[in-house]
């Protein structure tokens, strides 16, 4: 085979994977990235109301407090911002984060020691601001992650896929749900500062 006969064929092949690759690109980057960004994920969504105010659309509505309080899977730790006085800071906070324990993560602390915690007003903040991250915080941030909280503890992140673990016990059952001043990312237990 001659030099020139050699140059014409890689030349050719070269233009069909420079036609191929784009084509190639367009179909299955965009595929790729739908992925990595179609909106809340995780087997709790499931449990999630379908429609109305306390379902995954009706929350972007909201602000996280009363997005929350439309979401019964989420009505004990409305209770608890409630009785902390937290329901204005929460909804006028722009642009933050909330680690969301669902009902029965509460269901996880004896009954005594919540009811104690609950009538702890200077305790249930503290507790309550360390679910807080006063940034946006989403899937793509999540292996791996470090924030600190409103509280002024620091809580760690890891996990790929859809199945992420919050301070390396609390499992993320539903996350990125969207309101309409933050991200929630809904856990199964309930996280406790240091």
């Amino acid at each position: 085979m001659n030099t020139s006969h050699l140059m014409r064929r890689i030349a050719a092949a070269a233009a069909a994977a420079a036609v191929a690759l784009p084509v190639s690109l367009g179909v299955l980057a965009p595929q790729a990235f739908a992925a990595q960004t179609d909106g809340p994920f995780g087997p709790g969504c499931a449990a999630v109301p379908a429609e109305g105010e306390g379902s995954i659309d009706g929350m972007a509505d909201d602000p996280v407090a009363t997005a929350a309080s439309n979401n019964p899977e989420l009505s004990t730790l409305v209770t608890a911002v409630q009785k902390a006085g937290l329901v204005d800071t929460l909804n006028n906070a722009e642009d933050i984060t909330v680690f969301a324990p669902t009902n029965a993560a509460f269901a996880k602390i004896p009954k005594a020691d919540l009811d104690k915690v609950l009538a702890d007003k200077a305790a249930l903040t503290k507790i309550l601001t360390y679910h807080v991250v006063g940034e946006e915080v989403d899937k793509a941030d999540l292996a791996g992650g470090s924030f600190e909280t409103l509280q002024g503890g620091t809580v760690t992140t890891d996990g790929s896929g859809d199945a992420f673990v919050v301070n390396d016990t609390a499992k993320i059952v539903c996350g990125d749900v969207q309101t309409s001043n933050a991200t929630v990312h809904i856990v199964d237990t309930v996280l406790m500062p240091k």
